[in-house]
């Protein structure tokens, strides 16, 4: 069964939607983030993808508030992401309340120490995010290229006793045109071992069970539940 992850994405201290990682290109859904979790917990989710854009801008979280009052006023199981970037930073998410952590740069530019930190805290508590655009690897908040390529990042990820992995196609991230099918089937062909997470351009329940039917473990789903391109009540058979 996959699971649904709507996610809460946090710039200026609200809950944003960013249209292919572009930060000029921002719609507002809810100015108290916390709110809007509450919202989503009422609605029967079980989990959140919650993610510091500030944080991911700027090189290191921002808005540790936002995370841990979310994790106080719910019950959601929060994934965090959003400028982790060192072993501190990890213990200090995990103190205030996330059960997972979503590391994107710093796995490409610390690399060695992104697989110490995997190795410490565990597979089932570090997720690998890649970011993807023409699959090359985007770091900074989606602004800047790294120099590799999805498949061979996945293959030292997959290596050092990697787990879970949340791929965005950032082409697609905010689109609303569908997933990026292609390329999760090529990541479950390729690397079966992985549970993967995939994440920009749902927009309709087939989508969901698309996703499903290959094998992807998790789906992120953002600006289509919040402008009701996708129901809570379609989205019932995946929250039992």
């Amino acid at each position: 069964m996959i699971t649904i992850i709507p996610a809460i994405d946090i710039l200026d201290g609200q809950c944003v939607r960013l249209t292919q990682g572009d930060f000029s290109q921002k719609t507002v859904y809810h100015v108290n983030p916390v709110d809007q979790a509450r919202w989503l917990e009422d609605q029967g989710f079980k989990h959140l993808h919650l993610v510091d854009l500030d944080g991911a801008r700027a090189g290191e979280v921002q808005n540790w508030g936002i995370l841990e009052a979310i994790c106080r006023q719910t019950d959601l199981e929060v994934d965090f992401g959003g400028g982790i970037s060192s072993e501190t930073a990890i213990r200090e998410a995990l103190a205030r309340g996330a059960k997972k952590v979503n590391i994107g740069s710093a796995a490409v530019k610390q690399r060695m120490e992104f697989y110490r930190w995997l190795e410490t805290f565990g597979n089932n508590v570090i997720i690998l995010s890649a970011d993807v655009r023409n699959e090359r690897v985007m770091i900074s908040g989606w602004q800047e290229k790294s120099p590799l390529l999805l498949w061979e990042l996945l293959d030292e990820y997959q290596g050092n006793g990697g787990k879970w992995v949340t791929i965005t196609d950032v082409s697609k991230d905010g689109m609303m045109q569908g997933p990026s099918r292609r390329l999760y089937r090529r990541v479950r062909k390729e690397f079966p071992d992985l549970q993967v997470i995939a994440s920009g351009g749902i927009r309709s329940v087939d989508d969901v069970t698309a996703l499903a039917e290959m094998g992807v473990r998790g789906v992120i789903i953002g600006k289509a539940l919040y402008e009701g391109k996708i129901t809570v009540t379609e989205l019932e058979p995946f929250l039992c």
